[in-house]
């Protein structure tokens, strides 16, 4: 699997997956799935970088003194909103509103995806942002902002 990004608008952004093959019923409601559980962490500000205390206290968690004081002075860091997963032959997308979540979001999904691709189904690439010349898109309803530029990336 192939992950390429190209320009990120974090307001209006196209997340694209290829598969090998057309995926079927099943495996297209275990990636929707996977995007609304996504979503929803994001919603609720779970891609914060800014408080990443038990990750950075290393291996031995035990007993770690986390500073509740530390988590409730960091910014949130929201995903605003989330369309639907669309099918179209062998391409998949799914325009998202990154909002103020952190870079980590985009990791998280990525791990998740090339789980995925190595257990349930053949993912051949994700592109991360731009537009796909196989799928024209025009600006999301949803969207706040209206793209600044159609152009390739």
């Amino acid at each position: 699997m192939e992950v390429r990004f190209r320009e990120i608008d974090p307001f209006n952004c196209w997340i694209w997956l290829r598969f090998s093959q057309v995926p079927s019923q099943g495996e297209m409601n275990y990636l929707d799935g996977i995007f609304d559980s996504w979503y929803v962490i994001g919603r609720l500000g779970g891609f914060n970088s800014g408080n990443l205390q038990a990750h950075q206290a290393g291996a031995d968690l035990s007993w770690m003194s986390y500073d509740n004081d530390e988590q409730s002075s960091n910014l949130p860091a929201l995903m605003h909103n989330l369309g639907q997963l669309e099918y179209q032959n062998v391409w998949a997308r799914c325009w998202v509103d990154l909002g103020t979540s952190d870079a980590l979001a985009i990791d998280v999904l990525i791990n998740t995806l090339s789980q995925i691709d190595g257990d349930l189904l053949k993912l051949e690439e994700i592109l991360i942002g731009g537009v796909n010349e196989d799928w024209d898109v025009e600006d999301h309803p949803d969207a706040i902002f209206p793209s600044a530029s159609k152009s390739n990336g």
